[in-house]
């Protein structure tokens, strides 16, 4: 029988941080279980509380690797943690999330409560909405998995850039729109005029779930929003231009946010169509120059 191997000492701090992220996903899923109302956390709505747990987790897992290197304490159980922790947050929960949200929009309040779309539903719509989010839910299993055997060194160098859109840049994405949904409906003073719009954005969001999903399993590259733009030295006029993002999040947070990460997750594409039309450009030019 093989002996096992001895599980060398961990780090505390971003051990901790990394538990802190899988603790934000737990919680996000007990919040979006909940029957969709106000809650006791600032009054929010249980999917907006849903959707700040995980932006609350992706803030420790920005930080936890970097936490890992400045102490220099980077190992391979603390990557293996990180990626365990991530596929709660940034897979079961905004894939649960989207669900939640689809079911209570497309059955109504007159549905029996605790009724969930699944594949066990009798139409084909609701049997469809379930196989979208599982479908997330395995590429984000597959992106994470792809990124811990791409990834050779924990340097900062190794991180500028992703191969497909990162999995908290589509959680992002999905739970973003969610409760950008539940703040504009919290803020209509007219019930009757939002029937038509909740209905038709609540639907909408799997179908940026199913492009997400896409986007993280594709070779599009993606810039590491953290190690690229928030690196520790920029120029002046670099610092002055993250003030204007900081103003709009202080004032219109969930307008923000959903700009954000849906900017983030077209970026790639954008960029790709945008280097292919250069490099054809380029190509046409030497022909002419012939």
């Amino acid at each position: 029988m093989r002996k096992p191997r001895r599980v060398p000492p961990i780090s505390v701090v971003p051990t901790l941080l990394t538990l802190a992220n899988l603790l934000c996903g737990f919680a996000a899923l007990h919040y979006a279980a909940k029957p969709i109302g106000i809650t006791s956390i600032f009054e929010w709505n249980s999917l907006t509380v849903a959707g700040l747990l995980i932006f609350v987790g992706m803030f420790f897992d920005s930080i936890d690797g970097s936490v890992a290197r400045l102490t220099k304490s980077t190992s391979d159980m603390g990557a293996m943690l990180d990626c365990l922790a991530d596929i709660v947050t940034f897979g079961v929960a905004p894939a649960f999330m989207m669900l939640q949200l689809v079911n209570f929009y497309y059955y109504g309040t007159e549905s029996p409560q605790g009724t969930i779309i699944g594949p066990e539903a009798d139409d084909v719509f609701a049997k469809a909405i379930w196989g979208v989010a599982a479908v997330y839910l395995c590429c984000a299993a597959l992106r994470l998995a792809r990124f811990r055997v791409e990834t050779d060194s924990d340097d900062i160098e190794s991180h500028r850039y992703f191969n497909g859109l990162p999995s908290p840049g589509a959680a992002g994405a999905v739970a973003s729109l969610i409760v950008l949904h539940q703040h504009l409906l919290f803020r209509s003073p007219d019930a009757s005029n939002t029937a038509v719009f909740e209905k038709a954005f609540a639907l909408g969001i799997p179908f940026v779930t199913i492009l997400c999903a896409l986007a993280m399993v594709s070779k599009i590259r993606y810039a590491h929003f953290v190690n690229r733009y928030l690196a520790p030295k920029q120029d002046f006029t670099y610092i002055a231009k993250i003030i204007v993002p900081i103003v709009f999040a202080s004032l219109w947070p969930q307008i923000t946010l959903a700009v954000g990460f849906t900017a983030y997750a077209l970026s790639g594409p954008l960029l790709k169509l945008s280097g292919y039309r250069r490099s054809r450009l380029d190509r046409n030019r030497l022909d002419s120059d012939r």
